[in-house]
Protein backbone atom coordinates (compact mmCIF):
# COMPACT_ATOMS: atom_id res chain seq x y z
CA UNK A 1 0.00 0.00 0.00
CA UNK A 2 1.71 2.81 -1.17
CA UNK A 3 0.87 6.27 1.45
CA UNK A 4 1.58 8.55 -1.86
CA UNK A 5 0.27 8.83 -5.62
CA UNK A 6 -2.20 11.22 -6.06
CA UNK A 7 -0.67 13.55 -8.10
CA UNK A 8 1.25 11.16 -10.06
CA UNK A 9 -0.23 9.59 -13.93
CA UNK A 10 1.93 6.44 -13.46
CA UNK A 11 3.39 3.63 -11.18
CA UNK A 12 6.26 3.36 -10.08
CA UNK A 13 8.43 0.63 -12.55
CA UNK A 14 9.17 -2.32 -10.86
CA UNK A 15 12.98 -1.30 -10.50
CA UNK A 16 11.95 1.88 -8.92
CA UNK A 17 9.72 0.12 -6.35
CA UNK A 18 12.57 -2.41 -5.84
CA UNK A 19 15.39 -0.07 -5.29
CA UNK A 20 12.64 2.20 -2.96
CA UNK A 21 11.23 -0.94 -0.90
CA UNK A 22 12.48 -1.00 2.63
CA UNK A 23 9.76 -2.97 4.12
CA UNK A 24 12.75 -6.41 4.28
CA UNK A 25 14.89 -4.67 6.96
CA UNK A 26 12.31 -2.16 8.44
CA UNK A 27 9.35 -4.46 9.03
CA UNK A 28 11.44 -4.52 12.84
CA UNK A 29 10.46 -1.60 13.62
CA UNK A 30 7.03 -2.08 13.46
CA UNK A 31 6.41 -2.68 17.33
CA UNK A 32 8.01 0.83 17.78
CA UNK A 33 5.63 2.21 15.00
CA UNK A 34 2.77 1.30 16.22
CA UNK A 35 3.41 2.58 19.82
CA UNK A 36 4.22 6.21 18.48
CA UNK A 37 0.93 5.53 16.95
CA UNK A 38 -0.87 4.81 19.96
CA UNK A 39 1.13 8.17 21.28
CA UNK A 40 -0.03 10.31 17.97
CA UNK A 41 -3.98 8.78 18.58
CA UNK A 42 -3.72 10.11 22.08
CA UNK A 43 -2.58 13.62 20.92
CA UNK A 44 -5.64 13.61 17.31
CA UNK A 45 -8.13 12.90 19.94
CA UNK A 46 -7.21 15.18 23.17
CA UNK A 47 -6.53 18.06 20.31
CA UNK A 48 -10.44 17.56 18.77
CA UNK A 49 -9.38 16.37 15.45
CA UNK A 50 -10.66 12.55 16.21
CA UNK A 51 -14.27 12.12 17.74
CA UNK A 52 -13.99 9.61 20.81
CA UNK A 53 -15.58 6.81 18.87
CA UNK A 54 -13.70 6.99 16.18
CA UNK A 55 -10.60 7.06 18.30
CA UNK A 56 -11.28 3.95 20.34
CA UNK A 57 -12.22 2.18 17.05
CA UNK A 58 -8.34 3.33 15.96
CA UNK A 59 -7.20 2.46 19.56
CA UNK A 60 -8.36 -1.32 19.20
CA UNK A 61 -7.21 -1.97 15.58
CA UNK A 62 -4.02 -0.69 16.79
CA UNK A 63 -3.82 -2.47 19.45
CA UNK A 64 -4.67 -5.84 17.22
CA UNK A 65 -1.95 -5.15 15.02
CA UNK A 66 0.37 -5.09 18.18
CA UNK A 67 -0.45 -8.54 19.26
CA UNK A 68 -0.72 -9.69 15.42
CA UNK A 69 2.45 -8.19 14.53
CA UNK A 70 3.87 -9.69 17.92
CA UNK A 71 2.54 -13.54 17.13
CA UNK A 72 3.25 -13.19 13.50
CA UNK A 73 -0.08 -13.35 12.22
CA UNK A 74 0.28 -10.12 10.44
CA UNK A 75 2.91 -9.68 8.18
CA UNK A 76 4.14 -7.56 5.19
CA UNK A 77 2.77 -7.96 1.88
CA UNK A 78 4.34 -7.79 -1.54
CA UNK A 79 3.08 -4.70 -2.18
CA UNK A 80 4.44 -3.25 1.08
CA UNK A 81 6.70 0.12 0.44
CA UNK A 82 7.90 0.11 4.04
CA UNK A 83 6.71 -0.78 7.44
CA UNK A 84 4.34 2.15 7.58
CA UNK A 85 2.35 2.06 4.28
CA UNK A 86 2.19 -2.03 5.89
CA UNK A 87 0.88 -0.96 8.82
CA UNK A 88 -1.83 1.57 7.34
CA UNK A 89 -2.48 -1.21 5.72
CA UNK A 90 -3.94 -3.55 8.40
CA UNK A 91 -5.58 -0.31 9.93
CA UNK A 92 -7.60 0.27 6.73
CA UNK A 93 -8.27 -3.82 6.51
CA UNK A 94 -9.76 -3.74 9.76
CA UNK A 95 -11.60 -0.41 9.27
CA UNK A 96 -12.10 0.73 6.08
CA UNK A 97 -11.15 4.42 5.22
CA UNK A 98 -10.98 5.61 8.49
CA UNK A 99 -8.04 3.81 9.49
CA UNK A 100 -6.08 6.42 7.13
CA UNK A 101 -7.19 9.33 9.69
CA UNK A 102 -3.68 8.60 11.55
CA UNK A 103 -1.97 9.99 9.55
CA UNK A 104 -3.16 13.27 9.83
CA UNK A 105 -0.28 15.98 11.52
CA UNK A 106 2.08 13.49 10.67
CA UNK A 107 5.07 12.24 8.14
CA UNK A 108 7.06 9.20 7.41
CA UNK A 109 9.81 11.59 7.98
CA UNK A 110 8.98 12.40 11.75
CA UNK A 111 7.49 8.77 12.20
CA UNK A 112 10.66 6.72 10.58
CA UNK A 113 12.97 9.23 12.78
CA UNK A 114 11.15 8.52 16.37
CA UNK A 115 10.55 4.53 15.39
CA UNK A 116 14.31 4.56 14.92
CA UNK A 117 14.74 6.09 18.19
CA UNK A 118 12.73 4.10 20.17
CA UNK A 119 14.60 0.87 18.73
CA UNK A 120 17.90 2.25 19.38
CA UNK A 121 17.17 2.75 22.81
CA UNK A 122 15.96 -0.42 23.50
CA UNK A 123 18.29 -1.99 22.06
CA UNK A 124 21.38 -0.02 23.45
CA UNK A 125 19.85 -0.53 26.55
CA UNK A 126 19.78 -4.82 26.01
CA UNK A 127 23.72 -4.03 25.06
CA UNK A 128 24.50 -1.71 28.19
CA UNK A 129 23.19 -5.05 29.97
CA UNK A 130 25.10 -7.46 28.50
CA UNK A 131 28.06 -5.25 28.94
CA UNK A 132 27.38 -5.60 32.63
CA UNK A 133 27.16 -9.14 32.65
CA UNK A 134 30.77 -9.07 30.88
CA UNK A 135 32.14 -7.14 33.43
CA UNK A 136 30.93 -9.26 36.21
CA UNK A 137 32.58 -12.09 34.21
CA UNK A 138 35.78 -9.78 33.92
CA UNK A 139 36.04 -8.82 37.59
CA UNK A 140 35.77 -12.65 38.70
CA UNK A 141 38.21 -14.04 36.37
CA UNK A 142 40.59 -10.58 37.89
CA UNK A 143 39.95 -12.26 41.58
CA UNK A 144 40.44 -15.66 40.96
CA UNK A 145 44.03 -14.58 39.60
CA UNK A 146 44.72 -11.58 41.92
CA UNK A 147 47.67 -13.39 43.37
CA UNK A 148 48.79 -14.47 40.39
CA UNK A 149 52.32 -12.72 39.47
CA UNK A 150 52.89 -12.41 35.61
CA UNK A 151 55.34 -10.37 33.40
CA UNK A 152 53.30 -7.16 32.12
CA UNK A 153 54.17 -6.38 28.37
CA UNK A 154 54.63 -3.09 26.69
CA UNK A 155 55.76 -3.34 22.87
CA UNK A 156 54.74 -6.84 23.05
CA UNK A 157 57.68 -6.97 25.07
CA UNK A 158 58.40 -8.03 29.05
CA UNK A 159 57.99 -4.83 30.52
CA UNK A 160 57.07 -4.90 34.70
CA UNK A 161 56.00 -7.98 36.91
CA UNK A 162 52.15 -7.49 37.55
CA UNK A 163 49.18 -9.77 39.50
CA UNK A 164 47.28 -11.23 36.47
CA UNK A 165 44.19 -10.07 38.03
CA UNK A 166 45.77 -6.55 37.08
CA UNK A 167 46.14 -7.51 33.41
CA UNK A 168 42.68 -9.00 33.19
CA UNK A 169 41.11 -5.74 35.47
CA UNK A 170 42.12 -3.21 32.56
CA UNK A 171 39.23 -4.57 30.50
CA UNK A 172 36.49 -3.64 33.46
CA UNK A 173 37.38 0.12 33.04
CA UNK A 174 37.38 -0.22 29.06
CA UNK A 175 33.71 -1.14 29.20
CA UNK A 176 32.82 1.01 31.78
CA UNK A 177 33.60 4.16 29.71
CA UNK A 178 31.49 2.40 26.90
CA UNK A 179 28.32 2.17 29.72
CA UNK A 180 28.99 5.86 30.40
CA UNK A 181 29.06 6.50 26.42
CA UNK A 182 25.42 4.55 26.10
CA UNK A 183 24.08 6.60 29.24
CA UNK A 184 25.67 9.78 27.97
CA UNK A 185 24.15 9.01 24.11
CA UNK A 186 20.66 8.10 25.91
CA UNK A 187 20.63 12.18 27.39
CA UNK A 188 20.96 13.00 24.04
CA UNK A 189 18.79 10.80 22.37
CA UNK A 190 16.02 11.40 24.39
CA UNK A 191 14.47 13.83 22.02
CA UNK A 192 11.27 12.70 20.30
CA UNK A 193 11.00 14.09 16.31
CA UNK A 194 7.03 13.17 16.39
CA UNK A 195 5.05 16.18 15.82
CA UNK A 196 7.69 17.43 13.03
CA UNK A 197 5.96 16.24 10.08
CA UNK A 198 7.61 16.00 6.85
CA UNK A 199 9.68 19.37 8.11
CA UNK A 200 7.76 22.35 9.27
CA UNK A 201 6.11 20.98 12.02
CA UNK A 202 1.96 20.82 11.97
CA UNK A 203 -0.59 23.18 11.47
CA UNK A 204 -3.35 21.03 12.93
CA UNK A 205 -2.66 22.57 16.62
CA UNK A 206 -0.78 19.36 17.73
CA UNK A 207 1.56 18.73 20.88
CA UNK A 208 4.81 17.86 20.16
CA UNK A 209 5.46 17.71 23.72
CA UNK A 210 2.78 15.69 24.73
CA UNK A 211 3.80 12.71 22.43
CA UNK A 212 7.25 13.34 23.81
CA UNK A 213 6.36 12.48 27.02
CA UNK A 214 3.73 9.91 26.81
CA UNK A 215 7.13 7.79 24.63
CA UNK A 216 9.39 8.48 27.42
CA UNK A 217 11.52 11.15 25.44
CA UNK A 218 12.95 14.23 27.59
CA UNK A 219 11.43 16.76 25.67
CA UNK A 220 10.20 17.04 22.03
CA UNK A 221 12.41 18.59 19.19
CA UNK A 222 13.05 22.50 19.31
CA UNK A 223 13.56 22.40 15.43
CA UNK A 224 11.43 20.74 12.96
CA UNK A 225 13.83 20.32 10.20
CA UNK A 226 16.92 19.05 12.43
CA UNK A 227 13.81 16.49 13.82
CA UNK A 228 13.39 14.98 11.08
CA UNK A 229 17.07 15.78 9.04
CA UNK A 230 19.12 14.11 12.93
CA UNK A 231 20.92 10.90 12.46
CA UNK A 232 23.13 12.28 15.06
CA UNK A 233 22.28 8.83 16.90
CA UNK A 234 22.60 6.96 14.67
CA UNK A 235 26.29 7.90 13.93
CA UNK A 236 26.88 8.08 17.65
CA UNK A 237 25.15 4.64 18.20
CA UNK A 238 27.57 3.20 15.78
CA UNK A 239 30.38 4.91 17.22
CA UNK A 240 29.36 3.70 20.93
CA UNK A 241 29.19 -0.34 19.12
CA UNK A 242 32.50 0.27 16.94
CA UNK A 243 34.43 1.53 20.61
CA UNK A 244 32.91 -1.56 22.00
CA UNK A 245 33.83 -3.76 19.30
CA UNK A 246 37.73 -2.40 19.75
CA UNK A 247 37.35 -3.35 23.27
CA UNK A 248 36.25 -6.73 22.28
CA UNK A 249 38.74 -6.97 19.65
CA UNK A 250 41.95 -6.23 22.34
CA UNK A 251 40.60 -9.12 24.42
CA UNK A 252 40.40 -11.64 21.70
CA UNK A 253 43.87 -10.67 20.64
CA UNK A 254 44.91 -11.36 24.13
CA UNK A 255 43.54 -14.69 24.15
CA UNK A 256 44.53 -15.74 21.18
CA UNK A 257 48.18 -15.16 22.51
CA UNK A 258 47.92 -16.53 25.38
CA UNK A 259 46.08 -19.67 23.62
CA UNK A 260 49.26 -20.31 21.60
CA UNK A 261 51.67 -22.90 22.01
CA UNK A 262 54.45 -20.78 22.33
CA UNK A 263 52.59 -18.85 25.52
CA UNK A 264 50.86 -21.85 26.88
CA UNK A 265 49.06 -19.46 29.60
CA UNK A 266 45.23 -19.67 28.76
CA UNK A 267 43.22 -22.67 28.33
CA UNK A 268 40.02 -21.82 26.64
CA UNK A 269 37.35 -24.49 27.13
CA UNK A 270 36.12 -26.66 25.11
CA UNK A 271 32.58 -25.13 24.38
CA UNK A 272 34.19 -21.75 23.38
CA UNK A 273 36.21 -23.17 20.93
CA UNK A 274 36.60 -25.47 17.74
CA UNK A 275 38.72 -28.03 15.65
CA UNK A 276 39.97 -28.57 12.28
CA UNK A 277 38.27 -30.27 9.37
CA UNK A 278 41.74 -31.65 8.92
CA UNK A 279 44.20 -31.57 11.94
CA UNK A 280 42.86 -33.85 14.73
CA UNK A 281 44.37 -32.68 17.10
CA UNK A 282 43.57 -28.53 16.60
CA UNK A 283 41.68 -26.44 19.28
CA UNK A 284 41.28 -23.19 18.12
CA UNK A 285 40.32 -20.13 20.09
CA UNK A 286 37.54 -19.06 17.51
CA UNK A 287 35.70 -17.55 19.75
CA UNK A 288 38.29 -14.83 20.45
CA UNK A 289 38.88 -14.65 16.72
CA UNK A 290 35.52 -13.92 15.31
CA UNK A 291 35.38 -10.67 18.31
CA UNK A 292 38.82 -9.58 16.87
CA UNK A 293 37.39 -10.40 13.42
CA UNK A 294 33.93 -8.23 14.23
CA UNK A 295 35.17 -5.32 15.04
CA UNK A 296 36.05 -4.72 11.25
CA UNK A 297 32.55 -5.21 10.56
CA UNK A 298 31.41 -2.95 13.42
CA UNK A 299 33.67 -0.20 11.97
CA UNK A 300 32.85 -0.12 8.81
CA UNK A 301 29.36 0.03 9.53
CA UNK A 302 30.32 3.39 11.30
CA UNK A 303 32.18 5.04 8.22
CA UNK A 304 29.64 3.66 5.41
CA UNK A 305 26.66 5.81 7.77
CA UNK A 306 29.20 9.01 8.51
CA UNK A 307 29.66 8.82 4.45
CA UNK A 308 26.14 8.99 3.51
CA UNK A 309 25.28 11.73 6.24
CA UNK A 310 28.06 14.26 5.10
CA UNK A 311 26.60 15.97 2.31
CA UNK A 312 22.90 16.09 2.95
CA UNK A 313 21.36 19.41 2.27
CA UNK A 314 18.24 20.79 4.38
CA UNK A 315 15.64 18.41 5.94
CA UNK A 316 15.20 15.04 5.03
CA UNK A 317 16.49 13.18 1.63
CA UNK A 318 15.94 9.59 0.45
CA UNK A 319 19.53 8.61 1.68
CA UNK A 320 18.47 8.23 5.31
CA UNK A 321 16.70 5.48 4.21
CA UNK A 322 20.67 3.77 4.34
CA UNK A 323 21.40 4.47 8.27
CA UNK A 324 18.89 1.29 9.11
CA UNK A 325 20.93 -1.50 7.92
CA UNK A 326 24.29 -0.98 9.63
CA UNK A 327 22.78 0.16 12.71
CA UNK A 328 20.44 -3.25 12.94
CA UNK A 329 23.32 -5.03 11.30
CA UNK A 330 25.78 -3.69 14.16
CA UNK A 331 23.50 -4.66 17.19
CA UNK A 332 22.92 -7.97 15.89
CA UNK A 333 26.60 -8.49 15.65
CA UNK A 334 27.16 -7.20 18.85
CA UNK A 335 24.63 -9.26 20.71
CA UNK A 336 26.39 -12.16 19.61
CA UNK A 337 29.44 -11.74 20.54
CA UNK A 338 29.02 -10.41 23.56
CA UNK A 339 27.67 -13.39 25.16
CA UNK A 340 30.44 -15.87 23.37
CA UNK A 341 32.99 -13.59 24.62
CA UNK A 342 31.43 -13.43 28.24
CA UNK A 343 31.60 -17.37 28.33
CA UNK A 344 34.85 -17.58 27.34
CA UNK A 345 35.92 -15.51 29.63
CA UNK A 346 34.47 -17.09 32.26
CA UNK A 347 35.36 -20.66 31.64
CA UNK A 348 38.69 -19.95 30.57
CA UNK A 349 42.07 -21.63 33.15
CA UNK A 350 45.16 -19.98 33.29
CA UNK A 351 48.66 -22.01 34.44
CA UNK A 352 49.66 -19.49 36.80
CA UNK A 353 53.24 -21.80 37.04
CA UNK A 354 53.86 -20.49 33.82
CA UNK A 355 53.21 -17.36 34.50
CA UNK A 356 55.03 -17.21 37.56
CA UNK A 357 57.91 -18.50 35.48
CA UNK A 358 57.88 -15.96 33.38
CA UNK A 359 57.38 -12.66 35.17
CA UNK A 360 61.14 -11.91 35.66
CA UNK A 361 62.16 -12.96 32.31
CA UNK A 362 62.99 -10.52 29.57
CA UNK A 363 65.40 -8.51 32.66
CA UNK A 364 61.58 -7.14 33.72
CA UNK A 365 63.01 -6.44 37.00
CA UNK A 366 65.44 -3.46 35.90
CA UNK A 367 63.03 -0.30 36.90
CA UNK A 368 63.71 -2.08 40.71
CA UNK A 369 67.09 -1.74 40.40
CA UNK A 370 66.90 2.22 39.22
CA UNK A 371 64.19 2.94 41.86
CA UNK A 372 66.93 1.26 44.01
CA UNK A 373 69.47 3.76 43.77
CA UNK A 374 66.42 6.76 43.69
CA UNK A 375 65.71 5.67 46.88
CA UNK A 376 69.12 6.07 48.08
CA UNK A 377 69.18 9.83 46.73
CA UNK A 378 70.61 9.11 42.77
CA UNK A 379 68.49 11.06 40.13
CA UNK A 380 66.57 9.25 38.43
CA UNK A 381 68.22 10.00 35.03
CA UNK A 382 71.16 8.49 36.45
CA UNK A 383 69.53 5.69 37.90
CA UNK A 384 67.82 4.75 34.61
CA UNK A 385 71.59 4.60 32.89
CA UNK A 386 73.04 2.36 35.99
CA UNK A 387 69.76 -0.47 35.47
CA UNK A 388 70.45 -0.32 31.62
CA UNK A 389 74.34 -0.81 31.99
CA UNK A 390 73.34 -3.75 34.80
CA UNK A 391 70.81 -5.29 31.86
CA UNK A 392 73.87 -5.08 29.26
CA UNK A 393 76.20 -7.06 31.80
CA UNK A 394 73.91 -9.60 32.01
CA UNK A 395 73.22 -9.93 28.26
CA UNK A 396 77.11 -10.31 27.59
CA UNK A 397 77.00 -13.15 30.41
CA UNK A 398 73.92 -14.42 29.58
CA UNK A 399 72.62 -14.34 33.22
CA UNK A 400 69.83 -12.32 34.92
CA UNK A 401 69.88 -9.22 36.97
CA UNK A 402 69.84 -11.85 40.68
CA UNK A 403 72.30 -13.55 39.09
CA UNK A 404 74.96 -10.57 39.07
CA UNK A 405 77.99 -10.45 41.70
CA UNK A 406 78.15 -7.44 44.02
CA UNK A 407 80.84 -6.40 42.43
CA UNK A 408 79.45 -6.11 39.42
CA UNK A 409 76.37 -4.06 41.03
CA UNK A 410 79.44 -1.92 42.93
CA UNK A 411 81.15 -1.60 39.12
CA UNK A 412 78.35 -0.14 37.90
CA UNK A 413 77.43 2.38 40.72
CA UNK A 414 78.88 2.55 44.62
CA UNK A 415 75.33 3.07 45.90
CA UNK A 416 74.41 -0.60 44.40
CA UNK A 417 75.62 -2.63 47.45
CA UNK A 418 74.16 -6.27 48.25
CA UNK A 419 70.99 -4.63 49.24
CA UNK A 420 69.68 -4.48 45.83
CA UNK A 421 68.74 -8.44 45.97
CA UNK A 422 66.48 -7.79 48.25
CA UNK A 423 64.46 -5.29 45.22
CA UNK A 424 65.26 -8.13 42.98
CA UNK A 425 62.42 -10.26 43.46
CA UNK A 426 58.66 -10.34 41.49
CA UNK A 427 56.85 -10.94 44.73
CA UNK A 428 58.94 -7.09 45.93
CA UNK A 429 58.40 -5.45 42.75
CA UNK A 430 54.44 -6.11 42.65
CA UNK A 431 53.86 -5.17 46.73
CA UNK A 432 55.87 -2.11 45.76
CA UNK A 433 53.08 -1.23 43.92
CA UNK A 434 50.73 0.58 46.06
CA UNK A 435 49.39 3.60 44.81
CA UNK A 436 45.76 3.89 43.00
CA UNK A 437 45.79 2.21 40.56
CA UNK A 438 48.60 0.29 40.59
CA UNK A 439 49.34 -3.56 40.65
CA UNK A 440 50.05 -4.42 44.10
CA UNK A 441 48.20 -6.58 46.07
CA UNK A 442 46.40 -4.07 48.01
CA UNK A 443 45.77 -1.95 45.20
CA UNK A 444 44.19 -4.15 43.00
CA UNK A 445 41.84 -5.61 46.17
CA UNK A 446 40.59 -1.96 45.94
CA UNK A 447 40.19 -1.53 42.30
CA UNK A 448 38.27 -5.04 42.48
CA UNK A 449 35.78 -3.99 45.05
CA UNK A 450 35.12 -0.56 43.55
CA UNK A 451 34.94 -2.05 40.50
CA UNK A 452 32.23 -4.69 41.48
CA UNK A 453 30.38 -2.11 43.40
CA UNK A 454 30.10 -0.10 40.67
CA UNK A 455 29.20 -2.86 38.36
CA UNK A 456 26.46 -3.88 40.70
CA UNK A 457 24.94 -0.26 40.87
CA UNK A 458 25.22 0.00 37.34
CA UNK A 459 23.50 -3.51 36.73
CA UNK A 460 20.20 -2.37 38.83
CA UNK A 461 20.27 1.47 37.11
CA UNK A 462 20.14 -0.49 34.01
CA UNK A 463 17.68 -2.95 34.51
CA UNK A 464 15.01 -0.07 35.83
CA UNK A 465 15.63 1.39 32.72
CA UNK A 466 14.96 -1.59 30.70
CA UNK A 467 12.04 -1.75 33.15
CA UNK A 468 10.33 1.57 32.20
CA UNK A 469 11.15 1.27 29.00
CA UNK A 470 8.99 -1.89 28.50
CA UNK A 471 6.47 -0.44 30.40
CA UNK A 472 6.45 2.62 28.19
CA UNK A 473 6.26 0.10 25.11
CA UNK A 474 3.24 -2.09 26.88
CA UNK A 475 0.82 1.48 27.54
Amino acid sequence: MALWGGRFSDAPTDSVFALSRSIHFDWRLAPYDLRSSLAHLRVLQSSGLLKADVASKIEAALRELISEVASGKFEPAAGDEDVHSALERGLTEKLGEVGGSLRAGRSRNDQVATDLKLFAIDHMLDIAQQIVNLQEALISKAQEYSDAPAPGFTHMQHAQPILFGHEIAKHVHAFARDIDRISDWLNRTSVSPLGSGALAGSGLGLMPEVTAQDLGFARASANSIDGVSDRDFVAEALFIISMIGVHLSRIGEEWCIWATTEFGWAKVADAYSTGSSIMPQKKNPDMAELARGKAGRLIGNLTGVLAMLKGLPFAYNRDLQEDKEPLFDSIDTLRLVLPAVTGMIATTNFDREKMLAAAPQGFSLATEVADFLVRSGVPFATAHDAAGKCVAICEAKGVQLHELSDADFSGVHTLLTPEIRSSLTVAGAIASRTTIGATGGSALSKQLTDAAAETKALKVKISTQITAFSEMMGQ
